[in-house]
């Protein structure tokens, strides 16, 4: 269907104003019942318009004000160039207004690519998705557990989570709304948070994404509206083409997406065409995922409990030769990215910084590998004999059956 093509469903769409009256209603019906907010922030479109415009309302008087705001901003060290630096921006700004902001970042040892190139776990994958629990989860879930024992109430945690981001997230939202006799529209407010810490609500759960770029690019910046720095918000998802792509940002060179078009669109952009060399991380993950690259379990395996183990054979983590390799892979990157950027006076970037390399060389030079392997077994590329769950083997005329 063509943009200018009638639609007999357009006039049951809301409009902005109503989905931002939706907005304001629904803070006011459950703000007030806490005297601390949380923002959950990542500083990606959603999360970014809620916390500025919940803000706004505030500064507007449309809502009151609780005795005390938290913004918890979410940093995985993988966040794209133009993102992460307009999230300091509005860092700065909440600053100014005597907002007090927290860093989330996992600890050291947990960050993505010392946790990879350290410990010598492959790179994620749809099966084995570590990343999201290990950069984003456990550590923002340990920082709401501090707030909460710091004063031992529940406080309300604002989400930007928004209908239509994902089938999967619109099912979850679809079972849970309406709890507290809440009606539909009027914020997801969920009050069985994890561990009875918190209770949350996504007050922008309703608005259309064309709302949510309204917002950013041209209300948010606007005087009146808090001049928020959001213009480069846009830059992130690719400019004027973010909108009509719908584009959604992640970690920079996420392997798990089809492909990283926020990142596409990005360097497209003149100014930023220098991050190209961010495109060559998924070339470095699949490579790692190879068989030389990795150890293999070819003994039979049995469970604990006397079990047989249902994945036989399975590859497991890096040898030292591919984490000493990637290591120098991702410096190289560094140094093709920031040899441009120093010489136009663009921002540098920092994939592995100087403690998290000395940490990936300790960890190496200590034998470190996940539980459950010690690196005495096999590369993955070397022959093995088949075996299946039954404990079975498939003979081989050139390996011995043991």
């Amino acid at each position: 269907m063509s943009k200018t093509q009638l639609n007999m469903f357009a006039a049951m769409r809301s409009t902005f104003q109503e989905q931002q009256e939706l907005t304001v209603q629904s803070m006011n019906a459950y703000g007030s019942k806490y005297d601390h907010w949380v923002f959950a922030w990542s500083g990606g479109k959603d999360s970014t318009a809620t916390l500025t415009f919940v803000l706004y309302l505030i500064e507007s008087g449309q809502i009151k004000s609780p005795k005390k705001i938290t913004v918890l901003l979410a940093d995985t060290r993988l966040e794209l160039t133009p993102l992460w630096m307009s999230t300091m921006l509005i860092c700065d700004q909440l600053r100014n207004r005597s907002i007090r902001v927290d860093i989330v970042t996992a600890p050291i040892e947990e960050r993505f690519f010392v946790y990879m190139f350290g410990k010598g776990v492959p790179p994620p994958s749809n099966t084995f998705r570590w990343c999201t629990p290990k950069l984003k989860i456990d550590p923002m879930m340990k920082h709401l557990e501090r707030l909460y024992k710091s004063k031992n109430e529940k406080f309300l945690l604002i989400t930007g989570v928004r209908q239509g981001e994902s089938a999967a997230r619109d099912g979850r939202i679809s079972m849970s709304c309406g709890k507290d006799g809440a009606e539909c529209g009027q914020g997801w407010y969920q009050l069985t948070a994890p561990d009875s810490i918190c209770d949350k609500l996504a007050p922008i759960l309703h608005w259309r994404v064309c709302s949510v770029w309204d917002w950013l690019k041209i209300f948010a910046p606007m005087a009146k509206y808090g001049a928020w720095k959001t213009e480069q918000v846009a830059d992130s998802y690719g400019g004027d083409e973010a909108e009509e792509k719908n584009a959604r940002t992640g970690c920079v060179g996420c392997n798990l997406a089809s492909k990283d078009l926020s990142l596409l669109l990005t360097i497209k952009n003149p100014y930023w065409s220098y991050l190209a060399p961010l495109l060559r991380l998924r070339d470095m993950y699949a490579e790692l995922k190879k068989p030389h690259n990795r150890l293999r379990k070819t003994e039979l395996q049995i469970k604990k409990d006397g079990e047989l183990a249902k994945n036989q054979n399975r590859m497991g983590p890096l040898t030292f030769e591919a984490r000493l390799w990637g290591l120098q892979y991702i410096k190289d990157i560094e140094t093709d990215i920031n040899t441009i950027a120093e010489q136009e006076g663009k921002p540098t970037i920092s994939l592995i910084n100087t403690q998290e390399e000395s940490a990936i060389r300790r960890m190496i030079s200590n034998n470190t590998w996940p539980q459950g392997w010690d690196g005495t077994e096999k590369k993955g590329d070397e022959p093995f004999l088949q075996r299946f769950n039954d404990g079975s083997a498939q003979p081989d005329l050139f390996i011995d059956i043991v």
